[in-house]
């Protein structure tokens, strides 16, 4: 059978076409580009129109680059980007232009609600958080999270407001526009963190929408993700070049589908993953938070299970630093002699290269130690103010040991993340890696002789996240269970095997690195933060 999966990020799709039966396999895929526009006052907004002719145009692709026909096609559905928020009325039309999950406007709103209080917790109200706590083990404790852009709006376009019908994430605004059917899946809901997961209580909490000032006429039904919405439209159908009442299904976040995408569907099953972001993540049937280390259980696509989710902010977004910034030289004449004109080839290309780079410096980066917080940090410590560095450059070290060092910085991190997670939960032996990370095998042998896990690799581990929703859109259609499915089809293709040789000097240097954070706090504060020394 065959299904599109819509693989929806912050600035471009990823529309892969995928053939299921005994095995997944990638037939086709096509990406295309649409706009991020940032404003002064802190706005992120997107156009529906521009995702809507991306969409479009990939999906026509596929049939190009492929023998197969729209007829053939059992299934579709999105993994897209998170907590957005999209505005839209009775005809599923946007309101005002989308505010993308980076949209700080509601700064303001933020600090109304959030900072009142006499007893606070990292600037929050306890009372509100300790609310938000007891239903969902979660809270809007950011400026980026959904209920500020809401209110935003509430309170800065009262037209705009007046006009809302309901209040969508950026997969369910896709989904309405396919469908015509307006709902949420339940990790879109889970995501404003105004959605109960207790057991026998799961929705829209109403003690939390009127805490918030929520108007409960905007939250639409929620629905699984693994659930059919509908079919599609004639006119979805015409603009996508796909048939009439082909079924849609609930799709949802890109957090969302990894772990299936990943083959980690028993409890205690984890994996790391490395993309422009990077996380650790447990497969759980219970929910569970650590509010010190800012570690929750998030929904998972499966009814009653929970993923539970510590994130670095920017793991591979720090190689991509590197590409740009610190690698310009050797990256110019690379591509002096490839002549790569396909941007994804191009990258891809370029990581390979910088890796067997990496190759040549030794483990521990003679010495050199880089902290891979470029935007700031959430987890262990939640610190916006943090940045990266490197510590310990001498006369003799070089731009291969810098670059080295920004590897091994990501994967220290993940470590930590990990050592957190287990002091909680109990964590698997071996680890699957899967994101554009995992393409590396200097990376996965880094991560195993950092972590001191086994790490096993799929196929098409860049397309993980796809990958689960496909096999959530193949359950349904089939009726099966999609844990199971997943443990059918998702299989290590290789492992690595912890290295003792380099156990002493990754453990002296992880040292080290833990220390840098809080030895730094307060110069962080005082640069970024306009403290004065």
């Amino acid at each position: 059978m065959y299904v599109i999966i819509y693989d929806f990020g912050t600035g471009s799709v990823k529309t892969c076409l995928f053939s299921i039966e005994t095995k997944i396999r990638l037939v086709a895929s096509s990406t295309a580009a649409y706009g991020i526009y940032i404003s002064e006052n802190g706005g992120a907004e997107q156009d529906t129109e521009e995702w809507w002719e991306a969409i479009c145009s990939t999906t026509r692709a596929l049939f190009e680059n492929s023998e197969v026909t729209p007829e053939e096609i059992k299934g579709i559905a999105f993994c897209s980007q998170m907590q957005g928020t999209v505005l839209v009325d009775e005809n599923a039309n946007a309101v005002r232009p989308p505010m993308n999950y980076l949209d700080q406007k509601g700064v303001k709103e933020y600090k109304e609600c959030m900072g009142s209080g006499i007893i606070k917790v990292s600037g929050c109200s306890l009372y509100k958080l300790a609310r938000n706590l007891i239903v969902n083990y979660a809270g809007s404790t950011s400026a980026k999270d959904p209920v500020w852009k809401y209110k935003w709006v509430e309170n800065n376009e009262p037209e705009v407001f007046r006009k809302t019908y309901k209040w969508l994430d950026v997969g369910d605004y896709l989904v309405a526009r396919c469908t015509g059917r307006i709902i949420r899946t339940a990790d879109s809901a889970f995501a404003t963190f105004l959605y109960d997961t207790r057991k026998g209580k799961e929705g829209w909490n109403k003690g939390l929408l009127k805490m918030y000032g929520i108007d409960p006429k905007h939250l639409p039904d929620i629905i699984d993700c693994t659930d059919l919405v509908g079919g599609l439209t004639e006119k979805a159908a015409n603009d996508l070049g796909l048939v009439k009442g082909t079924p849609v299904f609930g799709g949802g976040g890109d957090t969302t589908f990894v772990n299936i995408g990943a083959g980690c569907t028993r409890p205690g099953d984890t994996h790391i993953y490395v993309g422009t972001s990077g996380w650790v993540s447990t497969f759980l049937d219970y929910q569970t938070v650590d509010v010190k280390a800012m570690i929750t259980g998030v929904l998972s696509a499966k009814h009653g299970y929970f993923n539970y989710y510590a994130e670095l902010e920017t793991a591979g977004k720090c190689f991509e630093w590197v590409m740009d910034h610190l690698a310009l030289d050797e990256i110019g004449v690379y591509l002096d002699n490839k002549k790569i004109t396909d941007v994804e080839s191009k990258y891809l290309s370029l990581y390979d290269y910088l890796s067997e780079e990496v190759r040549k410096v030794p483990p521990g980066a003679n010495g050199v130690i880089f902290t891979p917080w470029l935007h700031g940090n959430r987890c262990p410590f939640e610190d916006s103010n943090a940045g990266g560095v490197f510590f310990n450059i001498r006369v003799e070290n070089g731009k291969r040991d810098m670059i080295r060092a920004v590897l091994e910085g990501i994967c220290y991190h993940l470590r930590w993340l990990l050592e957190c997670e287990t002091k909680k939960v109990k964590t698997s032996d071996p680890i699957r890696f899967v994101g554009g990370g995992a393409l590396s095998p200097i990376t996965c042998q880094m991560l195993a002789d950092i972590t001191g896990r086994t790490i096993e690799i799929i196929d098409h581990s860049q397309e993980v996240g796809a990958i689960g929703t496909a096999l959530v859109v193949a359950a349904g259609v089939r009726g099966v269970d999609v844990l199971e499915l997943s443990r059918q089809l998702v299989k290590a293709n290789h492992a690595y095997i912890p290295n003792p040789e380099n156990k002493g000097i990754y453990e002296r240097n992880y040292r080290v690195f833990k220390k840098l954070y809080k030895n730094n706090a307060k110069s962080f504060q005082i640069i970024n933060g306009g403290e004065r020394s």
